[in-house]
């Protein structure tokens, strides 16, 4: 099926959301990239942009992202969030928590969220990543002017992973046993993030969307490492904060118990969750 035509089918399910312009190319470098253009230039809030393929497609940290042509959701989001710059995480949350909804809702797949950006399951004995969330803004000096979301989800893959993915990553196919619909899976996406970025408009409501977040998320009981940009933490996650913050218990060796809330880093589980 062409680009243009999966676009027309995945329409319909759109309408009465902020999702009016929807655009599907067979292959680019980078969706993110390319919406980033896009909202400089002031494209409104709601353009979606996917590919069959990306060659330069990359993750948190600057890791690349790649995936076999046609296999995948890669979709990127334009928004434009009543947010301040430093509370633009919760919008990546309510894409990851839309993308959780969308999975269940379409496939049967019951993904859990490992902060900050990734969506996993478990199975052929350990924790597979079935998608990661990418958010990068566009600043008018020290306001949030644009929001770009990139997510890339694993829907149909091949039946033999290469090396490098098998023994971390996933795919809703594998996972549900039977093909997936990328187009309905994008409907119910895009249909349930229109809800959840409702609650973006005020304080009451960004707090729901962290405690939601919070409910979802398996480094929540985790033993985990988390890369700061000076130091690394050691520690036990035990919840999100309303700020959507990751909180962390380090226990110092004189046995005192610091209590950390982590805005931005990069966590490793160490040890499966039950």
């Amino acid at each position: 099926m062409q680009p243009d035509e999966l676009a027309d089918r995945v329409r319909p399910a759109l309408t009465g959301t902020r999702f009016g312009d929807l655009r599907w190319v067979d292959r680019t470098g980078s969706t993110n990239a390319d919406l980033l253009v896009a909202a400089q230039a002031g494209a409104p809030e709601g353009t979606v942009l996917l590919a069959e393929e990306q060659t330069a497609g990359r993750g948190r940290l600057g890791r690349t992202w790649s995936a076999p042509p046609g296999s995948s959701l890669l979709c990127s989001i334009l928004l434009r969030p009543p947010l301040a710059p430093a509370d633009a995480h919760l919008a990546t949350a309510a894409v990851a928590l839309a993308a959780r909804h969308a999975l269940a809702e379409v496939a049967d797949v019951a993904a859990g969220l490992k902060w900050p950006n990734d969506l996993v399951v478990e199975g052929d004995g350990g924790t597979r990543k079935l998608a990661g969330v990418l958010a990068q803004a566009v600043l008018d000096g020290d306001r949030l002017d644009a929001l770009v979301v990139g997510i890339g989800v694993n829907v149909n893959w091949p039946a033999r992973l290469p090396d490098e993915l098998a023994e971390i990553a996933t795919a809703a196919d594998r996972v549900a046993g039977h093909e997936v619909d990328r187009t309905a899976l994008l409907g119910a996406l895009l249909v349930r993030l229109d809800a959840e970025l409702a609650d973006l408009a005020t304080g009451e409501g960004r707090a729901a969307l962290a405690g939601r977040y919070g409910a979802a998320c398996v480094t929540v009981g985790q033993d985990v490492r988390v890369e700061l940009t000076d130091e690394h933490l050691v520690g036990r996650a035990v919840g999100v904060s309303p700020s959507g913050h990751l909180v962390v218990e380090v226990t110092g060796d004189d046995g005192d118990v610091d209590r950390r809330e982590v805005a931005v880093g990069d966590v490793v589980h160490l040890r499966p969750h039950p």
